[in-house]
């Protein structure tokens, strides 16, 4: 039984689809202006192993995240470079997904664009004013009627009086509203802006509709699980819930998931204290499976802290897991016996013991954390209990337990080959010349000055293996 806990209720509560065996869920995208940010990787890695869990246990998932591809920041940045936001999306949409794949997330099954819809935009827009919650006034922008909703404040559990009286930061301005808490659906047009015609005015969708429209057209009117980062519970995902569910007539979502904030070296990230970085910067200095394996460290509804050494400690940790992984091909490479004796049958217990570990921290609320103790716990079990003499069918035993666990979190088992410059190959070859003609001396002269280079040689039955430190 997987438990999540939702922000709607404030407890954890049984997940129970829609659709028996099927899962729908949408997730809020980044708004493509630049490379993304490692805050934004956050909700990517969380959400993407949500989405390898559910599929781990049997269900079909439909994942959709959005790319926000019209808003205030790309307009800037088209002026500034003298091009289209069109231009400047499509660049930066391209890039992004070049990060995701190195963040190993699955491609989504779709990844809807607010240009491309619209007209699906302004059909609920007009509905919403046909129901009497939105309003268009004389310059052409139509408003949503925030207090006709009766269930506004339910998500982020905020009291709308409240709301007027000591939250007047999110008020959006304008002389001509009914009431300072509505907020805009559709907004006319500026010089040098994109606009599409609309029974209003030429204008442009406010941020709010694009999602709720969106999810809509690509999942239905009721959703299973709408997730994002804890910024966006309000007013974003408060004003999703008004807008789609005044328009549908149904509840929106039933489960609503969000990940707690990035701090680096435990400050709030801004470019005005220089310690903002992108994903593409950080990869730079790390593969990117090392951040995505520091992310699943810590519980993605508690705070996570980025810095330097913390970093260092995952790829150490990662480095570990990888190692085990090549230690136990190694030995499936070189078995000399196929079945399983009575003493490693009954070692198997022990391994299922350790997926029954995983599967629990996992049911209760995606603990990714627990679940990686139980991934090194399989690592030991690799350390400690096989060696040269293990069958065939208790290494693959291990192999497919190790593998398919790790592929819920989506570590990668098998170390990427990485070519070495042709001083470190010549040394290596020299080194393995100076064994050969039993210059040991030399030999280790030269592994020294190898790991004085940052490469580390480890002697095995199949040969020298090197790793980086």
């Amino acid at each position: 039984m997987i438990r999540i806990y939702n922000t709607l209720t404030k407890t954890k509560d049984e997940f129970k689809p829609i659709t028996p065996g099927k899962v729908t869920m949408y997730v809020c995208g980044p708004t493509v202006y630049n490379f993304i940010h490692i805050g934004n990787a956050r909700p990517m890695i969380v959400f993407d192993t949500v989405r390898r869990y559910f599929s781990y246990k049997g269900y079909e998932v439909n994942y959709v995240s959005n790319f926000t591809d019209v808003d205030d920041k790309i307009i800037k940045g088209a002026i500034e470079e003298n091009t289209t936001s069109e231009e400047i999306s499509q660049r930066y949409i391209a890039e992004c997904k070049k990060d995701m794949e190195a963040m190993n997330i699955l491609p989504a099954t779709k990844n809807p664009q607010a240009t491309q819809e619209i007209q699906g935009m302004i059909n609920m827009i007009q509905t919403l004013i046909d129901k009497g919650y939105a309003y268009p006034v004389s310059d052409g922008t139509v408003y949503y009627r925030t207090r006709k909703f009766q269930g506004y404040g339910k998500l982020s559990h905020k009291n709308i009086d409240d709301l007027e009286g000591g939250h007047r930061d999110i008020k959006v301005t304008g002389d001509l509203k009914e009431d300072p808490l509505d907020f805009v659906l559709w907004k006319p047009k500026k010089e040098g802006e994109p606009s599409w015609p609309s029974p209003w005015c030429d204008g442009r969708p406010g941020w709010h509709i694009e999602c709720s429209v969106m999810s809509k057209r690509y999942l239905g009117d009721t959703i299973d699980i709408h997730a994002g980062g804890e910024d966006l519970i309000f007013p974003h995902h408060e004003n999703e819930i008004a807008q789609s569910e005044a328009a549908n007539g149904a509840p929106f979502a039933h489960y609503w998931m969000h990940n707690a904030f990035l701090k680096i070296n435990n400050e709030k990230m801004s470019k005005s204290l220089g310690n903002f970085f992108t994903v593409r910067e950080i990869s730079e200095k790390y593969d990117l499976q090392v951040l995505r394996f520091f992310m699943l460290t810590t519980h993605y509804r508690k705070a996570l802290n980025f810095s330097a050494e913390l970093m260092e400690s995952a790829k150490t940790s990662l480095q570990r897991i990888t190692t085990a992984a090549e230690l136990l091909r190694e030995r499936m490479a070189s078995v000399t016996s196929d079945e399983m004796t009575a003493e490693e049958e009954a070692k198997i217990a022990t391994l299922n013991q350790f997926r029954s570990n995983f599967e629990e921290a996992m049911d209760d609320d995606f603990n990714t954390a627990d679940a990686i103790t139980a991934i090194f716990d399989i690592v030991k079990f690799i350390n400690t209990e096989t060696d040269a003499d293990s069958s065939k069918a208790f290494l693959q035993a291990i192999h497919d337990e190790f593998y398919q666990l790790a592929d819920v979190l989506g570590i990668i088992l098998e170390k990427k080959e990485e070519v070495l410059d042709s001083e470190i190959e010549d040394l290596i070859h020299k080194r393995q010349e100076a064994r050969k003609n039993k210059d040991f001396a030399r030999a280790d002269e030269i592994r020294d000055q190898l790991l004085s280079m940052g490469i580390q040689l480890k002697d095995t039955r199949e040969g020298v293996k090197w790793q980086r430190v």
